[in-house]
């Protein structure tokens, strides 16, 4: 669809500083949730697995020269899950599996250790991790492979120039980017952030129990603020989101020589009408 407004880069609730991080956790929990746990009936594979599809389609044999780094990680998003899918494919067909590490400017260790320990390819770094200066060590692995930078439900936080500064970072550093969001400036996506603030009021006991807060129930129910935040932060991400076009005139004007780099771009139903996974892979070739 086209966009419904032009970009604007409004305030989202979970970037502020005060936003209490007790309700960040829950905030990010939620948007976990939402990537990997499909909705009975109307939901056949749940964003996350999309994701790895996409990859695995878009990268075809060429996944396994690639080692990939979540950059804007928090609570560890779809990672974890993506990781597993790509690599128990990867295994079947006695292909080499591939590396995931979770970063981000503010590291949420303690959740990252726990998925970490469940799998053999998925790391973290433990420093504060700036996508515009992304580490060497990171984006060089030590084993030859590519980099490949990935941004799950997260390029729309930056603003033109920060974005303009990753991407020239990305240029010069890493051999690939990955843009997945799960919004956009459309109409259906304004609907669907409105379905995801009334199921997390309706989930709130479920929510409570997989986590074991009852601080879950108690701002759902008893003070929304999770719900109202959740809704509001969904609205400014939608108008905050590029098109692909948009993100190759950065990609293009951002002050690398981008000649030998290759957009391609998509949109994949994940809860009809409203739900997509829009995505956007940039390679080196």
């Amino acid at each position: 669809m086209a966009p419904l407004v032009p970009r604007m880069h409004l305030f989202e609730i979970d970037d502020q500083p005060w936003f209490p991080p007790a309700l960040r956790t829950l905030f990010q929990a939620a948007l976990t949730v939402t990537w990997t746990l499909p909705l009975p009936v109307v939901q056949s594979d749940p964003p996350a697995k999309i994701v790895a599809q996409v990859l695995l389609q878009e990268l075809g044999p060429d996944i396994s020269d690639y080692s990939f780094v979540d950059f804007c990680a928090g609570a560890g998003g779809p990672t974890p899950f993506i990781e597993n899918v790509i690599n128990a494919h990867l295994r079947q067909g006695n292909a080499r599996t591939v590396n995931f590490t979770l970063t981000d400017l503010h590291p949420n260790i303690q959740y990252w250790e726990s998925v970490a320990a469940a799998s053999p390819h998925l790391f973290y770094e433990s420093r504060s991790v700036d996508a515009t200066k992304a580490p060497r060590h990171l984006v060089k692995p030590a084993d030859g492979r590519k980099s490949m930078r990935l941004f799950n439900l997260a390029f729309h936080h930056f603003d033109d120039y920060l974005a303009a500064r990753i991407l020239k970072d990305t240029v010069g550093s890493s051999d690939g980017f990955a843009i997945f969001e799960l919004q956009d400036r459309s109409l259906a996506s304004f609907v669907a952030v409105t379905l995801l603030a009334v199921g997390t009021l309706v989930l709130a006991p479920y929510y409570a129990l997989k986590w074991r807060s009852p601080l879950a129930l108690v701002f759902s129910w008893l003070i929304p603020i999770l719900p109202a935040a959740l809704a509001w932060d969904g609205y400014v991400s939608s108008l905050r989101t590029r098109e692909p076009e948009e993100v190759e005139a950065l990609l293009r004007s951002c002050g690398a020589d981008t000649s030998r780099w290759e957009l391609r771009s998509g949109s994949i139903v994940h809860l009809w009408p409203v739900g997509y996974v829009n995505w956007t892979i940039c390679r080196k070739v």
